[in-house]
């Protein structure tokens, strides 16, 4: 008897499906481009209101983000944006490190062309597009931002393991938090185009142990910078972080 069992067949979303992921992408939207503040409590009421969705739609949709940890629910206070601090972000940058690492080696170690012409490719998109808006004070930086990922996610992309490459989306997510609260902060100069060619030509090279060490050194930059710049020295306390490009 084969244990194995058919995919289920597609079923049409139903009004009430549709309308909580809705809210769901709406709300995940504002919580990572930092719309909705670290800390800011997230009134059921006041978010149903302001998607123009009803109640279950939005209960659901909270749910979906507590179990990403996109949303804090603190028992008989309700949900919460999530805080962003020093120690959590050295955490999660640790955790980059660690996972994106051997996520890396394995989509070298399972190169194929068509990896290879998709790395190519996301990084000439991403080399193309400003970091940030001419003006440097913020803004709609949603082209870069689509870009870099498409970038990141090629590097891990070959890996052969949908669990790890789930695990490196969500810590993207959680990094974005970090690079969006950070854009009012005093931008820091560095050559992060020079970065990510170094990271790409090592990949191509089939270089693992200089392709790792380059991709984990950028996240490190850039922890290194945020931790230079926040003035706090409690790490255990919210505390703002200064730009970050990673």
């Amino acid at each position: 008897m084969s244990l194995l069992v058919p995919e289920p067949p597609l079923q049409k979303p139903s009004d009430k499906t549709t309308s909580a992921t809705l809210v769901y992408q709406k709300l995940r939207r504002d919580i990572l481009n930092g719309t909705m503040k670290p800390g800011q409590k997230l009134q059921i009421d006041q978010v149903a209101q302001r998607y123009d969705s009803g109640i279950n739609p939005v209960r659901e949709a909270l749910n979906r983000l507590s179990a990403e940890r996109l949303v804090d629910r603190r028992d008989q206070r309700g949900f919460f944006v999530p805080p962003l601090t020093l120690k959590a972000f050295r955490e999660l940058v640790q955790s980059r490190c660690w996972i994106e690492a051997l996520a890396l080696e394995q989509s070298i170690l399972n190169r194929t062309q068509a990896w290879e012409d998709e790395l190519i490719t996301t990084h000439y998109r991403l080399d193309r597009e400003p970091v940030r808006l001419a003006d440097e004070h913020g803004g709609d930086n949603s082209a870069w931002e689509e870009r870099h990922r498409a970038f990141h996610n090629a590097l891990i992309g070959n890996s052969g393991s949908s669990w790890i490459t789930s695990f490196c989306h969500d810590m993207m997510d959680h990094a974005e938090r970090y690079r969006f609260a950070s854009m009012s902060g005093t931008y820091p100069r560095r050559d992060s185009r020079e970065e990510h060619r170094a990271i790409m030509e090592a990949a191509i090279d089939g270089d693992i142990a200089t392709a790792t060490a380059r991709l984990t050194a950028h996240y490190r930059l850039t922890l290194q910078r945020l931790e230079e710049q926040t003035s706090a020295p409690v790490p255990d306390e919210a505390e703002a972080p200064a730009a970050a490009t990673d």
